[in-house]
């Protein structure tokens, strides 16, 4: 899976609010949001909709 969230998430929800497959999700007690590998398309929309920079493609 290429997209990471690290440990800058600040839980604020663009992320999950702009994931057009619901890959994005954050449950209660998460310290920071989850991207499930099997359902994202790698579409980039995280992490550009992230306002902390916490969502970084890894190769």
């Amino acid at each position: 899976m290429p997209y990471k969230v690290t440990d800058k998430c600040i839980l604020c929800g663009a992320c999950v609010a702009g994931c057009p497959t619901g890959a994005v999700t954050i449950a209660d007690g998460d310290t920071q949001s989850r991207i499930n590998p099997d359902v994202c398309i790698e579409c980039g929309t995280c992490e550009e909709n992230c306002p902390v920079e916490a969502i970084i493609f890894e190769e």
